[in-house]
């Protein structure tokens, strides 16, 4: 039987609000010979039962197994056509192919002019909103046209247009370059994460400059900057050069602010944009500015003029909670924190059809980590586990093994010994297998090991010996990645001065921003 999160079909009704439920009983029952359409049964159908089951479908009379397929996808398209026809989804992307639709369908009935006057008006319309694509797409309609009926009423039209589509093709190519540089790089930071050596480093040096196409900055449009701002982005995430991160990011952004149109056409870039300033704000601690960078965010897109459609609203959900959560960490201010689970926690279940695992398991591990700061060890355990136990091994690496790490340490701080020997055997063994077994880690393997052997009174000179050792790689250009997933500095000076690591983070926090 199919499962109710693999059938696409049950999957779009369940996603459908109220008002999207009544459009489309409206949009069939548009013609009275629709309103006992099978389609609109089997319909009402999905949207009464909780989960997919084809026995029930059968059962119910609606239709027989070998018609079901047909009717299924039937369905499905009238569903798409009656939210195409929404008011919430007329994108200006949509109204401009709208336009493109009606001007091919006036010039196959033989009407050139009425045809070339809205192909006219839609480019100028897509080239206003930086819809490239479909404006070299008009353009090449436009000329089909010309061939066969020539207005004479512009000079040189034929030339007007070949110029009009080499720049368009020329700036399409850039664009679709530029985006695919951006797309690998990222595969690669989900796939591995950041480069953990000189012969990484040289690697994914080597592919980024080979594959940036050559440009000059004043020759680029909107889309085209956004792609280059995001393959340099990616580029510094990957070599953990995270003040440039802050340029390529703030660049992102500011070109959003700088045209603010674009907001409302692509709120998705603005939001992914605003979520990359956050994190490399994060990641140089600079916390006055990300307060103030989140706040701005919040307040964009909580205006009544911000898109709030399912994707974007998916979007503001996990990007704003998860940098809630890192402001915490930044101030030290776990505790207070805490109110974010629920959120977090509701809103993942409400969202699980449009979030995929991998940002799911990285709430995850930021509310473990919560926990974690303020000494609830057991509960973060319960986190990690949903992302040790997780079987996709495609989701960024890792995340999986600085999970596996964390939960060695809160095992060892919730007094679990009896779990710590096979803990530390299945933490190795992955970590070898993942080649992810660096300085850091080895170092905090050999102090959790080892403590089974060692007299209470020698315990804090063990921290000490253990502090000053990882000391030496919280600059070092491959393994300070350790410390963005575990201030362990930190928790080893709570240790060394017997107080709460998040007194420990407030404290230094505080310092930063003085």
């Amino acid at each position: 039987m199919t499962n109710a999160h693999r059938d696409a079909l049950f999957v779009l009704v369940k996603s459908l609000s109220k008002s999207e439920k009544r459009q489309f009983k409206l949009y069939v029952g548009r013609l009275g010979v629709n309103t006992d359409a099978k389609f609109l049964a089997l319909f009402n159908l999905m949207d009464k039962i909780k989960k997919y089951d084809e026995k029930a479908i059968l059962e119910s009379g609606i239709v027989k197994k070998a018609q079901l397929s047909n009717l299924k996808a039937h369905l499905y398209k009238q569903i798409l056509v009656s939210l195409r026809l929404n008011p919430v989804n007329q994108t200006i992307r949509l109204q401009i192919r709208e336009q493109l639709d009606f001007a091919t369908i006036l010039y196959q009935k033989g009407l050139y002019r009425q045809s070339l006057k809205i192909l006219d008006k839609a480019k100028g319309t897509a080239i206003e909103n930086q819809e490239k694509n479909i404006a070299y797409e008009i353009v090449e309609l436009e000329k089909i046209i010309e061939t066969q009926y020539i207005t004479r009423s512009i000079p040189d039209r034929a030339d007007e247009l070949a110029v009009q589509a080499k720049e368009l093709s020329a700036q399409n190519v850039m664009t679709s370059k530029l985006s695919n540089l951006s797309l690998q790089l990222y595969g690669m930071m989900l796939k591995v994460g950041y480069v953990r050596s000189d012969e990484d480093y040289v690697r994914v040096k080597d592919y980024f400059e080979r594959h940036l196409p050559k440009y000059q900055i004043e020759d680029l449009g909107f889309r085209e900057k956004l792609w280059l701002y995001k393959a340099h982005l990616w580029y510094s995430f990957l070599t953990q050069d995270f003040l440039s991160t802050y340029k390529y990011s703030s660049k992102w952004v500011d070109l959003f602010y700088e045209q603010k149109e674009q907001i409302y056409l692509n709120p998705v870039f603005f939001i992914k944009g605003n979520h990359y300033l956050l994190e490399s704000l994060f990641y140089v601690k600079y916390a006055s500015q990300f307060k103030q960078t989140l706040e701005r965010l919040e307040k964009v897109v909580g205006g009544k003029n911000f898109p709030k459609n399912d994707n974007v609203t998916s979007l503001v959900f996990l990007y704003v909670n998860a940098n809630k959560l890192n402001l915490h960490f930044l101030e030290g201010t776990f505790k207070k924190g805490l109110y974010l689970v629920k959120i977090v926690e509701y809103g993942i279940n409400k969202h699980k059809d449009r979030i995929d695992a991998h940002h799911i398991m990285l709430l995850y591990y930021k509310i473990a980590c919560l926990y974690f700061g303020i000494g609830d060890n057991k509960t973060c355990i319960q986190y990690l586990k949903r992302i040790i136990n997780n079987r996709n091994l495609k989701m960024r690496e890792d995340l999986m093994c600085f999970a596996r790490v964390l939960s060695l340490v809160a095992h060892y701080e919730a007094g679990m010994d009896y779990h710590l020997e096979i803990q530390l055997k299945s933490t190795y063994k992955f970590l070898l297998k993942m080649n992810d077994l660096h300085a850091v880690q080895k170092e905090m393997i050999k102090f959790l090991r080892n403590l089974g052997g060692i007299y209470p009174h020698e315990l804090k000179n063990e921290f000490q010996k253990l502090h000053t050792e990882l000391k030496k790689y919280e600059d070092h250009p491959y393994e300070k990645r350790a410390f963005l997933y575990l201030d362990i500095i930190s928790w080893l000076e709570s240790h060394l001065e017997n107080r709460p690591v998040a007194e420990i983070i407030r404290e230094k926090a505080m310092a930063v921003t003085r």
